[in-house]
């Protein structure tokens, strides 16, 4: 059994029937409560506009709890003791009056996580409505992406919370940042000098981040399609990962030096020119093709679709870093829909030694990577050359792993969902997972850039197919300086 490590609380989920909680947040929550990480007096109050019976949609969400946690997680003991924290609440977040009901459930004692599982048009109204009723002072809100669609309006969304919720008590969440790998990104950079001294332009020559999806749009297309690819995927996400990956090593591991060392590398990133966009950087929407060895429709032939957007469903692009530790390497990001299989990794390729010893024929493969795979199979893997066996094979060099495959290695141990452990941080009232007003804005300010370029411009997505690794400009993009995607097949 595991200590108690949090104080209780009043967990307030809005939007307690939308995709989110029923597929995420509940069961995280669920996953918490069997590990003995829930006070026995926290309780969760569920908060929807759907109408109807407490006790109907109690069922609901315990038939989809159950759903989503599956057999090989599911005990029924503690999901009996879970409901047992659970009490729906019918609100329309626009109306303070509908707001007294979780006041007086909340009460005065407890500390209050409302958390904004909603548009984040409603975030200001929901901020001013909990204000109306007394809960401010002892709350914490958490706030999902996407803030805003560009600088603007994240700020106008967050200058709303703000009027109500200071910084220190504002938690953005990105779930990349709750992955346990990209924790190991800290360690393994800071508490290991065989790293953190090669950590530069001096020895690495480029890195590559990709996320990839192997699923179209699944019924968002009204989100997405507002969105794309830059906005859902590029701005948060792979910005904030590269920002772990490049950044200086921070003072100490308090939230703000965390976060200070994150806004440096965004604010230092190179603006790509309007002719770097032809060259830097590709856009792409999927057309029909293959998936899983079945027939899949093209982004435009998507139930409910607009035949006529020009929304990427695709970008590659090439960034680089105005500082000294960076000078000359550049990241390539990628990240893409209905991709040959679901795979998010970051590749460090270091560079080659200086004086060359072996067979000319082999140089080529004469490369160290240190691969940091965050789904599936979280792990890191270092190749590393070494010379093959048997007495016939002189000083043929093979490459090969060192690594750690984290499912491997701690057998008995579960691997936490990311928003699990998302979830225990704003509990404990740590904030160094969540991301930082001026990081939104710093982010914001690059991708801007991009998306005004790309309207001045005119130029469509390119098209590639379904199942594939996206546009051939985007093998292009990186083959231009002599390199080429890590494992594409």
């Amino acid at each position: 059994m595991h200590s108690i490590t949090v104080e209780p609380c009043t967990f307030a989920l809005f939007g307690a029937l939308g995709d989110l909680a029923l597929r995420k947040l509940f069961p995280a929550l669920y996953q918490l409560d069997g590990a003995d990480l829930l006070h026995e007096d926290t309780r969760i109050i569920a908060l929807a506009r759907e109408p109807g019976s407490e006790q109907q949609h109690l069922a609901f969400i315990a038939a989809e709890l159950r759903r989503y946690v599956g057999d090989k997680d599911l005990n029924e003991t503690v999901v009996e003791r879970f409901l047992g924290r659970l009490t729906y609440l019918h609100v329309d977040f626009l109306k303070a009056d509908d707001y007294v009901a979780l006041a007086e459930q909340a009460g005065s004692a407890q500390q209050v996580i409302a958390y904004f599982a909603t548009p984040a048009a409603v975030y200001g109204a929901i901020c001013e409505n909990l204000a109306k009723v007394g809960l401010c002072e002892n709350t914490r809100v958490v706030l999902e992406k996407p803030i805003g669609s560009d600088l603007e309006s994240s700020r106008k969304v967050n200058d709303a919370v703000a009027q109500f919720f200071p910084e220190n008590r504002t938690y953005r969440i990105d779930h990349y940042l709750g992955k346990e790998t990209v924790q190991n990104l800290i360690a393994l950079r800071f508490a290991n000098s065989l790293f953190e001294t090669q950590w530069n332009q001096n020895y690495i020559s480029h890195v590559e981040i990709t996320v990839a999806e192997k699923v179209g749009i699944e019924g968002r297309w009204g989100y997405f399609d507002k969105a794309g690819q830059l906005r859902d995927m590029i701005q948060n996400h792979l910005l904030q990962l590269l920002c772990l990956i490049a950044m200086d090593p921070p003072a100490d591991l308090s939230a703000d030096s965390i976060r200070d060392e994150k806004v440096k590398v965004l604010k230092a990133l190179a603006p790509i020119s309007p002719e770097g966009l032809t060259t830097q950087v590709v856009r792409g929407q999927y057309i029909a093709g293959h998936s899983e060895g079945k027939s899949v429709p093209g982004y435009l032939e998507e139930p409910n679709s607009n035949t006529q957007s020009d929304t990427e469903t695709f970008v590659a692009l090439r960034a680089d870093i105005r500082n000294w530790r960076w000078a000359g390497v550049p990241f390539y990001l990628r990240t893409g829909k209905r991709m040959p299989q679901k795979l998010s990794q970051i590749v460090i390729h270091f560079k080659e030694p200086s004086h060359y010893i072996f067979a000319p024929e082999q140089r080529l493969q004469i490369s160290n990577k240190l691969i940091i795979r965050l789904q599936p199979d979280e792990g890191i893997s270092l190749r590393v050359m070494t010379k093959e066996q048997g007495l016939d094979k002189g000083m043929q060099l093979r490459s090969g792993p060192l690594q750690l495959n984290f499912s491997d290695t701690y057998r008995s141990a579960r691997i936490p969902d990311a928003y699990e452990r998302l979830l225990l941080e704003v509990m404990n009232g740590n904030q160094n997972l969540f991301v930082r007003k001026d990081e939104i804005e710093a982010a914001w300010t690059w991708c801007d850039q991009l998306i005004a370029g790309w309207k001045k411009s005119g130029d469509a997505p390119k098209p590639y197919a379904a199942g594939s690794w996206g546009p051939m400009s985007s093998i292009a993009l990186i083959t231009r300086d002599g390199r080429s995607w890590y494992g594409d097949i």
